[in-house]
């Protein structure tokens, strides 16, 4: 072959594969090797060597380091093959290894790639002149992409598989929304604005906490951008997942407030000692402090890094009461150790019952006789109540149970088994629903008007109180 024409086809390999030219060079001397040594049937490593002029693709192939006369056609055919072999084999891996260098230097990064397929449920994607996997565990539940489609996502992790470069995409991870902050807010990649928390559950919300090193840029308005356009972008690239972004706050108080929203909270009361804010709401801010399926608490939790109860004033001062009402009885405990354990955020039985015996002697400053016998008289009634929210739960679901039987009875033309029927209960079943949905809550402005009022979700209240009367007493986190 002519020497300056393959070094033409060199430089466009080198060129396309990203691959350092003289590590081609290099493969090609060692190919013509491998190639020598095969047609004289030697197993001398240092017996031939060859030397590839870059400029002038001249090749000169040297035996104990004399010149060899040898025409590269001369070799033969199984000489030729191995020279094929070993070139392509080292071309392989020098590719591997540009590819492997490339790409763990943009791990973090967001590429646009064109779907392929699917294979055992990960999205094989086509970036650059490489192909990434996107796991199920990475990807948007309920997202589909069809061959050729533009996918955007984020490079989240490269390994080194032996034979090939394993490169992980996401669009399900939250860096993924950090990311695409920095691209739709310049604020955010100049890190004038911060994201300071962020709580995600892909495809269906994510809650983000940001706050401004500049007095003078609002950080929640500039994520918003002018009339929701920056967030609308992010939104859409999402397929319509929710983002909340609330203002990050030094005051654990005034960010879980921040992080319930639009919930309306009425009082937080903050446990150190477990780690755990008691929330009070109203009745008619309850299911929505509480969020579908218990999401709106749940995202809020993992933002702020506090366990949140969700109580009514009801349940709480409920809880309250207990608490002295049970401690009360023992001799040697006074007002004042009440009130410094609802200042220390404890505000029933099952919270004496958690924070042990020491918390109690260092914060109350009481001998270990006493301490034992707050906590035994706290972990007795803990039980009494434990055992009264579960009968309580068991009555309202049989109780469900039979209006809703009665009332499909009714429609089906049949005496109910005693007792009235709920009308709303019945208008339900007759329409389809099974179950009526709690009417909406609305709340009157300072000028009089009525805003629109957030949905109530029934479904995550009885999630959530479910899960209180499993748990923790009249908790809802």
């Amino acid at each position: 072959m002519n020497g300056q024409e393959m070094m033409r086809i060199l430089d466009s390999i080198a060129r396309d594969r990203n691959i350092d030219k003289s590590l081609l060079i290099s493969d090609l001397e060692q190919a013509m090797v491998s190639a020598a040594r095969k047609h004289y049937n030697t197993i001398d490593a240092d017996e031939f060597q060859c030397t590839l002029d870059p400029m002038t693709g001249e090749m000169v192939l040297t035996r104990y380091e004399e010149p060899l006369e040898l025409d590269p056609q001369e070799l033969g055919r199984i000489a030729a093959q191995t020279f094929k072999q070993v070139m392509i084999q080292r071309f392989r891996d020098d590719e591997r290894s540009s590819i492997l260098d490339e790409f763990t230097k943009r791990i973090g990064e967001i590429v646009t790639g064109t779907a392929q397929r699917y294979e055992g449920g990960s999205l094989v994607v086509s970036i650059d002149r490489a192909e990434a996997f996107m796991p199920r565990s990475e990807q948007i539940p309920g997202e589909q992409f069809s061959p050729g489609e533009r996918v955007r996502c984020m490079i989240l992790d490269v390994r080194d598989a032996g034979s090939q470069v394993k490169i992980v995409i996401t669009r399900g991870h939250p860096d993924f929304i950090r990311r695409l902050f920095e691209v739709e807010v310049p604020e955010v990649s100049e890190r004038i604005i911060e994201l300071k928390a962020m709580a995600r559950e892909p495809g269906y919300r994510t809650k983000i906490a940001v706050s401004s090193i500049d007095s003078k840029v609002d950080a929640v308005g500039a994520c918003v951008g002018v009339r929701g356009s920056r967030i609308k972008n992010i939104v859409d690239e999402l397929n319509g997942e929710k983002i909340d972004i609330v203002r990050w706050n030094e005051s654990s108080q005034i960010l879980i407030q921040n992080s319930l929203k639009p919930a309306e909270v009425a009082e937080i009361s903050l446990c150190f000692e477990l780690g755990r804010a008691t929330v009070i709401v109203r009745d008619d801010q309850l299911s929505l402090a509480i969020g579908k399926r218990g999401q709106n608490v749940r995202l809020a939790a993992r933002l702020t890094g506090w366990d949140i109860d969700i109580l009514t004033p009801e349940e709480f001062n409920k809880g309250l009461d207990t608490l002295s009402t049970t401690l009360t009885e023992i001799e040697g405990v006074a007002d004042e150790m009440l009130d410094r354990l609802a200042t220390l955020g404890m505000v029933s039985v099952f919270d004496i019952e958690e924070v042990g015996k020491e918390v109690i002697m260092t914060e109350l400053e009481i001998d270990e006789t006493l301490a034992d016998t707050i906590l035994e008289h706290a972990s007795t009634r803990a039980k009494v109540v434990h055992e009264e929210q579960l009968r309580e739960k068991e009555e309202s679901a049989q109780r469900r149970k039979d209006e809703e039987e009665a009332a499909r009875r009714l429609l089906a033309g049949e005496e109910p088994d005693g007792g009235e029927v709920d009308s709303d209960l019945a208008a339900a079943v007759i329409l389809g629903a099974g179950t009526p949905t709690a009417p909406e809550s609305t709340a009157a402005t300072e000028d009089g008007s009525t805003p629109e009022a957030p949905s109530v979700d029934v479904e995550a209240d009885s999630d959530a109180k479910a899960a209180d009367i499993l748990g923790n007493p009249s908790s809802h986190s």
